[in-house]
């Protein structure tokens, strides 16, 4: 029998009659709002799925959690999206500090066993940025859509509906800021339009087949990439998830004026964005002059490639999703493979 609730708890289990009843929100749709008289919002609720590994190969766009970051793709699964309607609201916590209730489907209606309490409460969301991408729909066909990023807050793990508001401003208080150019992303597939000749959707589905990848296979691919590309003597490191050196490389011996120069890559699988602050640590782990390089499936912040230029400081080389599909294509890596 499905209970009203005046608390939800973090990693509990609740049915989808239970959430909506209880936070006030509609019963249907990833992003549900409740109001309060006047039109403002009171809460969000969103709902999100863990995708199995055979929904990241088909759609390796899907919500994914990285780290205590969601990444999570607006409403609308084909055609161009807006920040309007659901979406737009959404970006508002900033001003109005609500709170955003995340809740993640762990089975599908067709396990039975599970009953129908099948949504974890992942803790609440802080609203980091938002930003245009191109990706490749159910159509098979390339959109714009919007993704958000957010910061799950896991604590306290038990949130009273009573003052939400109260504690949902608190975290975002107290929790680290982004300053506006680390809001702010270089997405340059969506933005690059200085040559006619350069195929977005096949750059696209290029960077899709590499989000594809789980993080060690991808660490290998940046590897076969390093060795067409005029490195000889390449090594990937023990992986981890520790933010430190994934590849050593160092140029073929006929590139002889550089053939002692070591560069040392960062090799980051990630959908949600690089801020400045993954820039300045990889920085902190290079080897005494060696070369450093960041490269993603995802995009930098404006602030990232600020840093990664910083007069006075080391160059970091950045490459994102959008270059790193044109250096596939370049060295002829067959991903199929």
């Amino acid at each position: 029998m499905d209970e009203i609730y005046d608390s939800f708890s973090v990693a509990m289990l609740y049915s989808n009659n239970e959430i909506y009843k209880s936070l006030g929100v509609g019963n249907t749709g990833g992003i549900r709002v409740k109001k309060l008289p006047d039109g403002e919002v009171q809460r969000i609720v969103i709902f999100t799925s863990i995708p199995t590994t055979r929904q990241i190969i088909e759609n390796p766009y899907h919500d994914r959690l990285e780290g205590d970051v969601l990444i999570y793709t607006g409403t609308g699964k084909a055609g161009e999206q807006t920040v309007s309607g659901l979406n737009a609201r959404i970006v508002e916590q900033e001003l109005q500090m609500f709170p955003i209730y995340a809740f993640i489907q762990i089975s599908g209606r067709r396990n039975t066993a599970i009953g129908v309490k099948r949504w974890g409460f992942l803790g609440l969301l802080e609203y980091l940025r938002c930003y245009q991408e191109e990706q490749i729909d159910s159509h098979n066909e390339t959109r714009t859509v919007w993704v958000f990023e957010f910061r799950v807050h896991t604590i306290p793990q038990t949130v009273q509906l009573t003052n939400d508001t109260g504690i949902m401003r608190e975290l975002i208080n107290a929790a680290p800021k982004n300053n506006d150019e680390d809001k702010e992303v270089i997405n340059h597939i969506v933005n690059d339009n200085k040559s006619d000749n350069v195929d977005k959707t096949a750059l696209e589905n290029t960077r899709k087949q590499l989000l594809a990848y789980d993080p060690e296979r991808f660490e290998h691919i940046i590897s076969d990439i390093l060795l067409r590309s005029g490195f000889n003597d390449v090594s990937v490191t023990r992986y981890s998830q520790d933010g430190g050196i994934d590849i050593n490389a160092r140029l073929d011996k006929r590139i002889w004026p550089l053939r002692h120069l070591l560069a040392q890559i960062q090799a980051k699988r990630w959908l949600h964005t690089v801020g400045r602050k993954e820039v300045a640590e990889l920085r902190g782990s290079l080897q005494p002059h060696a070369a450093g390089c960041i490269v993603t499936t995802s995009h930098f912040s404006r602030a990232a490639v600020a840093e990664s230029t910083e007069t006075g400081k080391v160059p970091i080389t950045i490459v994102d999703g959008y270059e790193l599909a044109q250096i596939v294509q370049l060295v002829k890596l067959d991903l199929s493979v």
